[in-house]
């Protein structure tokens, strides 16, 4: 009785139980997600912060990027399922990327330093369309310089 499971066994028990259900969104957490933490060389690190600066450079404008990654303080990777990185200062998690895709900033982040991203304004029309999630496109801003930046 004490003996683990075999692979028949458990199969025989999920043919007689169902399928198991799948569920559309799964719970991050932490000890399920999370394969590894690391902590960056500064040269890493400043690598890291030079990567961010050039795709937000709201944030060295203003000088928050000295806030969020401050240079003498450690920066924790955090490696995921999927190959996904994320970029931890003192337990907090501000930016993550999948492979070799840019930084993205966390939702959180994002809710307290909005002035990161560029502003775009759409026209009044549009506005329900694009909080449903419809894609913008340079017909719809309404702006005297109505324009995408590259950036």
């Amino acid at each position: 009785k004490g003996q683990p499971d075999t692979y028949w066994q458990r199969r025989s028990r999920e043919k007689e139980s169902g399928p198991p259900e799948k569920k559309m969104f799964k719970k991050f957490s932490k000890q399920e997600s999370v394969s590894s933490f690391a902590q960056v060389k500064t040269s890493v690190q400043r690598g890291i912060r030079a990567a961010i600066c050039k795709q937000y450079p709201c944030l060295e404008e203003g000088g928050t990027i000295d806030v969020l990654i401050p240079k003498k303080e450690n920066v924790v990777i955090a490696k995921c399922e999927g190959k996904v990185e994320i970029v931890c200062v003192n337990n907090t998690p501000l930016f993550f990327k999948s492979r070799d895709t840019p930084w993205f900033p966390t939702l959180k982040l994002l809710h307290q330093y909005p002035q990161m991203m560029p502003k775009l304004r759409v026209d009044t029309g549009a506005i329900k369309f694009v909080l449903s999630g419809a894609n913008i496109m340079c017909p719809g801003l309404t702006s005297a310089g109505a324009t995408i930046h590259d950036e």
